[in-house]
């Protein structure tokens, strides 16, 4: 079982301290509560984060004190707010072992990151280039290079998984040529949980020429990530699935990629000059960020990703790694039940279905128990083509989520599946 997303599968090494979990859901209010009576156990992550104490207070802090739109002000709280809007551009830089702070571009997330880079880097491409994608892709990493290829006559080519959910490396190597102009890989699949060998798959990428994107929205919640060591050329993850706000997140690109690369939008602070003869351009990251930014968003996911790194991310991915062993152990001795995924290298899912149960039906027998977990395709709807499945019932863990819980999953499973059959 992986230890966390780097891009190889880690082994987090003897020693480390374990986290205290109980203290860690202290920090998270919405942990305190009850669902139909019973204690939440909150199994979907994977689609959204809880937020501890330390994020919904900056949040807070920040519209109650500090409010002003940035970049635009000499006053007081105008530079107080661009100050704590640019320092969290440098949080994320230090998250992401980027090498510049200018290479961190805010986005509203993930989705709007690739659709960014298709839409401006992707003006490039030619009739007949070609952008590869995995089956495991979520869809927010398949559509924006179908419109591209639609808007250039570029050619998507698909790289095959095996039955265990991992990639095929050898049909990606024979996809690859000097056509391959972009590889967008997803670094977690939130539909599996397996985990990508990026740091080589960027390697081989770059062998024929092509960049490489990764989608890095389940993977910086479960262990470090370090764009240095991964080789790729975009990276992009979302704040809510890391303990931050919704509506924010973060492209990274090399800064000489972002320098080539034109608007996306147009609107106030991307440009350098305006008059109706025609308009310059700032230089990145202002050049993507047109218009009056997500500013408590940017606040809270700094918050956010200082928390995450103050805890230890190694130790979040051994932690999580030994919670998911438990998870995949008791759920393999359920009769009826097959876990979709079970690739050596994997991070923070447990997707299953169970013989004779329709997903939606145990799903909702197990909210009754206070259990939250996710139905359908998980927005992944080729990777669940592949296992011949309409969908699965997901469990997603996160940094709070304990043995115990798994547990009582366990029994909810049973018992849901003696009601139901």
């Amino acid at each position: 079982m992986s230890a966390g997303p780097r891009g190889e599968g880690v082994d987090p090494g003897p020693g480390l301290e374990p986290l205290d979990l109980e203290a860690i859901r202290a920090q998270f209010p919405i942990l305190q509560r009850s669902i139909e009576g019973e204690p939440l156990i909150y199994l979907d992550t994977a689609a959204s984060a809880q937020k501890p104490d330390a994020v919904i207070e900056a949040i807070r802090t920040y519209y109650r004190r500090e409010h002003a739109n940035v970049h635009r002000g000499v006053h007081h709280l105008s530079a107080l707010a661009t100050s704590r809007y640019e320092e969290a551009r440098r949080i994320a830089q230090r998250f992401l072992n980027a090498p510049q702070a200018h290479e961190i571009v805010f986005v509203r997330g993930t989705s709007e990151a690739i659709n960014l880079v298709a839409s401006s880097w992707g003006q490039r491409l030619e009739p007949g280039d070609e952008i590869v994608l995995s089956t495991l892709e979520h869809h927010s990493n398949i559509v924006p290079w179908q419109l591209l290829a639609q808007r250039s006559g570029a050619v998507i080519r698909v790289i095959p998984v095996h039955d265990d959910g991992s990639i095929d490396l050898e049909a990606y190597g024979s996809l690859l040529s000097p056509r391959a102009k972009m590889v967008a890989l997803v670094h977690v699949s939130n539909a599996l949980g397996t985990v990508l060998p990026i740091r080589r798959m960027a390697a081989m990428a770059r062998e024929v020429g092509a960049r490489v994107l990764v989608d890095g929205a389940q993977a910086t919640v479960h262990g470090p990530v370090d764009v240095a060591e991964l080789g790729c050329d975009f990276y992009a993850f979302s704040g809510h699935k890391v303990y931050g706000p919704t509506g924010i997140g973060i492209l990274w690109g090399r800064g000489e990629l972002l320098e080539q690369m034109p608007p996306y939008q147009g609107g106030g602070e991307m440009i350098a000059h305006v008059s109706f003869g025609g308009s310059t351009y700032a230089a990145p990251p202002a050049r993507f960020e047109a218009g009056t930014p997500h500013i408590a968003g940017a606040v809270g996911l700094g918050v956010a990703l200082d928390w995450l790194a103050d805890l230890g991310r190694d130790r979040v991915a051994a932690s999580e790694a030994r919670v998911l062993a438990h998870g995949t152990r008791l759920l393999s001795q359920i009769s009826g039940l097959r876990l979709v995924g079970t690739a050596a290298d994997k991070a923070g899912v447990l997707s299953f279905v169970v013989d004779g149960v329709h997903p939606q039906d145990l799903a909702t027998l197990l909210d009754e128990q206070g259990i939250a977990v996710r139905t359908g395709h998980h927005c992944a709807e080729p990777a669940m083509e592949r296992f011949g499945l309409t969908g699965t019932v997901r469990a997603s863990l996160g940094v709070y989520t304990t043995e115990a819980e798994l547990d009582v999953l366990a029994e909810g499973i049973e018992r849901a599946v003696r009601i139901l059959r």
